[in-house]
């Protein structure tokens, strides 16, 4: 006898029980439609994952519980199809994240989750306790084990699998996007899953939730841990696997891979899509300065929600050069994106003349290029409140690591989209945007000169970022090493790094904390971001910097 399994992989919503259930539902006629006898949907599909506190409110688990036993009975209508549904399950008080499998309206078995991650971003150890109990059930003659995500990163789920007769293991998982984790998660099944010479089934999340991406990308290994079936990432999709009379995996079809670069542009585009519209918005708004990052900003946030839901808006000083300018109706005619200019300087000295009699003048230099800002983030959200449109905001990783920003002033907004990518990776999207729309045949949305001008905040004159910040190829090296993979100091400083340089930028990123606490979220697509990875108090007088060792 032959057994299919359908792997589907969802973009549930947080808390909507509802959808999420027939998202299920759908995969299930799908499935079922297709002449299959599993249909493995991924962690928490029926709820959605992170809920964070939400598994602290009664009424939460108890209509959780309503709605999957419903999804149960449901099963009747696809004869001999069991369904797998991630969910949170109380088991004697205690709450388990839990996978049930369903077939001809009964609960043919329960399994929870054994291994429980409590490092980075996940938290799971706060709501959930560990049980892992084997659960093996048969479908078409085969025996198949369960598992639920960070279990296949230990080995003792898939043994326990394995000595109770299991010749496939189904995986649900909600394992969060950062940039190449999808060769973590290859490496780790094949080390601990692979070696019980054991096929596993691996179905990932998709879809956007707050600050985590989760990119899909599901697989299927054979016994010897080579990729026979691949989902596409950043879609929903689903998997078809076969397994022969004789038992033996067929081959199925292998989604091509991302590059880098890409895989962190369409991170950004989900993420943002996801953040607007499952919030309820009805578009995004960027102030569009002519520089760089509010060009990628526009253009992620055209791809993610459609050139006709964005509103850009220039909003020259006395300050913006006239290229500016050019380069802002450029960028906004060639994304197809309504332009809207809006000038500040009445509003300026509007403001200056109102506070000279308490300043005893017109204000010194900080207070009116931080008045500037101020007064844009005071007309984004004013065209947001009357709009319903969600302002995005363009500051990169880089500008925030430095607090090279403005409270209240560019930092205003909803959602930060390029909040995790360091400068030079703004650059090489940029890059990215222009030749996917020339190779479409459509104007590249970003001036060449955008990206060949030496960036600055316009807000004297000329001023470059540089004058403050060291050069962004060092600056980024050394956030990378020392945010982004946890290098000690010694470690910079080995790389070849100046000292003073690197005293600076530990400084910055020391005194910077508090803005960062109040920053919109944004899409994590580095292993370590600011806001869920980066938990630094805010009132510190430990100076990493002052504690470098001494030059020998």
């Amino acid at each position: 006898m032959t057994l299919k399994i359908l792997v589907a992989q969802l973009n549930a919503t947080v808390g909507d029980l509802v959808g999420n259930a027939e998202r299920i539902r759908q995969s299930a006629h799908r499935a079922y439609a297709q002449g299959a006898q599993v249909v493995l949907t991924p962690e928490l599909s029926l709820v959605g994952y992170p809920p964070e506190d939400l598994l602290l409110r009664p009424l939460f688990l108890k209509r959780a519980a309503q709605v999957l036993d419903e999804l149960v009975v449901q099963t009747s209508q696809w004869p001999g199809l069991a369904v797998v549904v991630g969910h949170p399950r109380l088991l004697e008080g205690r709450l388990v994240n839990s996978a049930t499998v369903a077939r001809d309206g009964a609960v043919l078995a329960c399994y929870g989750k054994l291994e429980l991650p409590n490092y980075a971003v996940f938290d799971e150890q706060r709501y959930f306790v560990a049980d892992g109990a084997p659960v093996v059930f048969e479908s078409a003659g085969k025996r198949l084990g369960i598992a639920i995500c960070e279990d296949v990163w230990f080995g003792r789920a898939a043994a326990m699998s394995k000595a109770e007769g299991a010749e496939a293991l189904l995986v649900l998982n909600a394992s969060p996007f950062h940039l190449n984790k999808q060769e973590e998660r290859l490496a780790v099944a094949r080390k601990h899953v692979s070696r019980h010479r054991i096929p596993t089934l691996f179905c990932n999340l998709v879809g956007g939730q707050d600050e985590l991406v989760f990119d899909g990308d599901s697989f299927v290994l054979d016994a010897a841990g080579e990729v026979c079936a691949r989902a596409r990432r950043f879609v929903e999709d689903d998997i078809t696997v076969n397994f022969s009379a004789s038992g033996a995996l067929v081959p199925g079809a292998v989604a091509e891979e991302l590059s880098a670069d890409a895989q962190a542009y369409e991170a950004l585009v989900l993420g943002t899509r996801d953040y607007v519209l499952k919030n309820g918005f009805k578009g995004g708004i960027v102030g569009l300065s002519g520089g760089i990052d509010s060009a990628l900003t526009l253009a992620i946030a055209a791809d993610a929600l459609g050139a006709d839901q964005v509103t850009a808006v220039m909003m020259p000083s006395p300050f913006t050069a006239e290229i500016s300018l050019e380069d802002a109706k450029a960028c906004a005619q060639a994304l197809g994106v309504k332009l809207s200019t809006v000038a500040i300087e009445p509003m300026m000295q509007a403001f200056t003349k109102s506070l000279e009699p308490t300043f005893g003048g017109p204000g010194q230099g900080l207070t009116q290029e931080n008045l500037q800002s101020r007064i844009r983030g005071v007309l984004l959200m004013a065209l947001s409140n009357e709009t319903g449109r969600l302002v995005l905001t363009t500051g990169n990783k880089s500008e925030m690591a430095m607090g090279y920003c403005t409270l209240y002033g560019d930092m205003v907004g909803g959602y930060a989209v390029i909040k995790d990518l360091l400068k030079g990776g703004v650059y090489r999207l940029a890059r990215l945007c222009n030749e996917r729309a020339q190779a479409a045949g459509r104007p590249q949305p970003i001036p060449e000169r955008t990206i060949s001008r030496a960036p600055s905040a316009e807000l004297r004159p000329d001023q470059t970022d540089q004058d403050s910040l060291p050069p962004y190829d060092e600056l980024d090296d050394i956030l990378a090493r020392f945010v982004e993979r946890g290098e000690s100091i010694d470690d910079v400083l080995a790389a070849g790094h100046d000292r003073a340089t690197v005293a600076k930028v530990l400084r910055l990123l020391r005194l910077s904390e508090y803005k960062r606490r109040q920053a919109a979220p944004g899409a994590r697509i580095s292993p370590r971001a600011f806001g869920r990875d980066w938990r630094f108090p805010i009132t510190n007088r430990f100076e990493t910097e002052k504690e470098m060792p001494q030059a020998s």
